[in-house]
């Protein structure tokens, strides 16, 4: 197999695993190792009798992995509300530390990096002022400049990383860059959040897979792609029975000028993963459509890029997509002049 439809049918339906032989073995583990999916993957594989002995051992290790990444998630979200639960903000949990915490099915062996927050607009400097003054965080970009394009265009703050724990947060007052065509409700966002037992909160289920179809179309260049995707499918799978979600992602997907990017998601979910759909929200498929699976099976039997072209077409529409044409070529001017 030339690319990675390997891995997406290993992670549909596992026991197509039982045909492969050591070379389609290697090839599925670099595959899931470069898009991040390889806890996913270990958990789908979970409790089957034909993996090789070594698969096996890679997938216990890897399940443990995910575990550890579990713990270590939900107490990077523990220490940051104690430090702003005085504050009185809502604080709302995104991607994946939010999927462990809620206990979805996307949370499943998923890879988990920085801990991302989203707060009022109005609430970020003493947000900010907390994380710094009482929690122990630092910034990680000194330079003015870098600095200066978060706090005017970005949609969070420029990140930050604890001096002890060497864990990085994300601070979110939004869901996308100002500066992108799409303008999210982040205020509607926060309102319809979900309270978690702990005082934290996460997004309803509807804004839940806008955020994740905006994060994945709307805001960069596809690069983890099949994992950003394999999200949307577990949270269809874990919200698509509950009564009113489909008229509700509807609903929200307009309200936060993403029915295009949340339409494409589910398609390609349901072509990749088959993600079982209702109603109209996936709209009618386009011929475009090929070129995002194109873009999203774009690894080789090594785990390596392909598709070089495709992969740059797509790279350079993610910051079209951010930022008007003269003001991106301001910022990719002053950045190469920076080095």
């Amino acid at each position: 197999m030339t690319d990675a439809r390997l891995l997406v049918r290993a992670l549909v339906d596992p026991a197509t695993t039982r045909a492969l032989d050591a070379e389609g073995w290697t090839a599925l583990i670099a595959m899931a190792r470069a898009e991040q999916l390889m806890g996913s993957l270990a958990h789908r594989l979970d409790g089957l009798d034909h993996l090789p002995e070594k698969v096996a051992q890679l997938c216990t290790d890897a399940r443990q992995s995910a575990e550890h990444a579990r713990r270590q998630a939900l107490w990077e979200a523990e220490m940051a509300r104690r430090v702003l639960a005085p504050l009185g903000e809502p604080v709302v949990l995104l991607k994946g530390t939010a999927y462990v915490a809620a206990g979805l099915s996307a949370g499943i062996g998923r890879s988990i990096g920085d801990l991302d927050i989203l707060v009022r607009r109005d609430a970020l400097d003493a947000v900010e002022r907390a994380l710094i003054e009482q929690g122990g965080w630092e910034w990680v970009k000194e330079d003015a400049y870098d600095d200066a394009y978060y706090r005017d265009y970005m949609h969070e703050l420029p990140p930050l990383i604890h001096k002890e724990r060497d864990r990085m947060i994300d601070v979110h007052h939004t869901v996308l860059p100002l500066t992108a065509k799409p303008t999210p409700d982040a205020e509607a966002m926060i309102a319809d959040s979900v309270e978690l037992a702990n005082g934290l909160r996460v997004l309803s289920p509807a804004d839940m897979v806008c955020h994740s179809a905006a994060h994945l179309f709307a805001d960069g260049d596809l690069a983890g792609g099949l994992r950003n995707l394999w999200d949307i499918d577990r949270l269809v799978r874990d919200f698509g029975p509950r009564d009113g979600f489909w008229q509700a992602l509807g609903e929200r997907a307009q309200r936060h000028q993403l029915q295009k990017p949340v339409a494409r998601a589910l398609r390609l979910a349901e072509a990749l993963y088959g993600t079982p759909l209702e109603g109209d929200a996936a709209g009618r498929g386009r011929a475009g459509d090929a070129l995002y699976i194109r873009r999203l099976l774009a690894r080789d039997g090594w785990g390596r890029e392909i598709r070089k072209l495709l992969r740059l077409a797509f790279y350079i529409r993610s910051h079209w997509l951010r930022m008007p044409p003269f003001m991106l070529a301001k910022h990719l001017w002053t950045k190469w002049r920076k080095g």
